[in-house]
């Protein structure tokens, strides 16, 4: 392992503070096909002031918490925001060593590095603060089954429809907002020890005059070459960012968030369609997009009039692209403002490694109208 870097290997988890606990768990297992692995024991409520569901997806582990104590971490995240991804927890090779060089690059730990005894193993973590508000990066190293932490209680079998129904991979990347983009990404440069992978800048006004004066956004992806991780980050654009949706989703969220999670899935249409039938909701794309496919020069071995039924997105160059869709953010899903404006993005990837930049404006133009309606 390089000693000037963290020595990150994955995303090892999400951590979702939640005000209902019942409802995400009914969703992600009835509609997206997570099966529940493990349930907070009295330990873990006692110790954390809340109640969890830990639940799985491919190499995906989601951990959903809802507080029962006033005091707790999760009740002041929550008293901050409406529901979200509240921690991004990282596995490291050595913690110590992440400990270290984090506090020379300045990082602020919230954390000492705390240790757990497990039946079949231990873990080690600690957490910083970042830029993300009260989001927290957790760095923990493992020894054993990675995903359960003490006092989390398993079960002996799988909740939920057995096997990885959709197909899930893992998670292809992360995606936040803020207002202002330059201290975020300077933060993941110099702390984190991240690159820039990618970016790209839009404005409506570049392609149609606007009335109102337009909207849109830069984003900058930063990445981890040695694990591969990659973060994505968004800023609402001039001029009128108050239209962005970024400037929107930061209003909603009250503050820089987590905006959409990306997983990786082996097989997009089918995934999709089977979604659909189960009544997942996703954000429309206008038919005209369809139109425009083959004058893009795009290889696809699909049908693009499926993709069009399906509404999936496409991007890429020649025989390499990708495949992707957002479905509808958790408030919507609700019908529940404080289940936050939070959404995931499944995507497939023939080849391609971008982020779609021929879909932003789709994408983009398709979350606000999804706002203009629920407004």
């Amino acid at each position: 392992m390089d000693k000037n870097t963290i020595g990150i290997l994955r995303i090892d988890s999400l951590h979702f503070f939640v005000r209902d606990l019942e409802r995400n768990r009914a969703h992600y297992t009835k509609q997206l096909g997570f099966v529940e692995r493990a349930v907070s024991g009295p330990e873990f409520t006692f110790a954390h002031g809340v109640q969890a569901s830990l639940l799985e997806a491919g190499e995906v582990c989601f951990v959903f918490m809802a507080p029962v104590s006033g005091d707790s971490e999760c009740a002041s995240w929550l008293a901050r925001h409406p529901e979200g991804v509240g921690r991004v927890v990282f596995e490291v090779q050595d913690v110590e060593h992440a400990y270290h060089v984090l506090r020379t690059r300045g990082a602020t730990p919230t954390s000492a590095i705390e240790q757990g005894e497990l039946i079949d193993g231990r873990v080690r973590w600690f957490d910083i603060a970042t830029p993300l508000g009260a989001t927290t990066f957790r760095f923990v190293q493992r020894a054993g089954m990675r995903a359960i932490f003490p006092g989390l209680i398993r079960h002996e079998r799988r909740r939920g429809v057995p096997g990885n129904r959709f197909g899930v991979l893992g998670i292809d990347h992360l995606t936040s907002n803020f207002l202002s983009l330059a201290p975020a990404v300077a933060w993941m440069e110099q702390v984190l020890g991240f690159e820039r992978f990618w970016d790209i800048s839009f404005h409506t006004r570049d392609v149609r005059a606007e009335a109102d004066g337009g909207s849109g956004l830069n984003s900058i992806v930063m990445w981890d070459p040695a694990s591969g991780i990659k973060l994505a980050n968004n800023e609402p654009a001039a001029p009128a960012l108050e239209n962005s949706q970024i400037y929107r989703f930061c209003v909603e969220h009250r503050g820089a968030g987590v905006q959409h999670v990306a997983l990786a899935v082996q097989n997009i249409l089918g995934c999709v369609s089977v979604m659909r039938g189960r009544g997942v909701g996703f954000m429309p794309t206008p038919s005209a997009y369809y139109d425009r496919i083959r004058e893009r020069g795009i290889q696809l071995t699909e049908s693009i009039e499926k993709l069009r039924r399906l509404q999936v997105l496409v991007d890429g160059e020649g025989s390499e692209y990708l495949l992707q869709i957002f479905l509808r953010d958790a408030a919507s899903t609700f019908g529940d403002a404080e289940a936050g404006p939070l959404f995931l993005e499944l995507i497939q990837r023939k080849g391609d490694r971008g982020f779609g930049a021929g879909n932003f404006r789709a994408l983009f133009e398709s979350i606000e109208r999804e706002q203009t309606r629920a407004a």
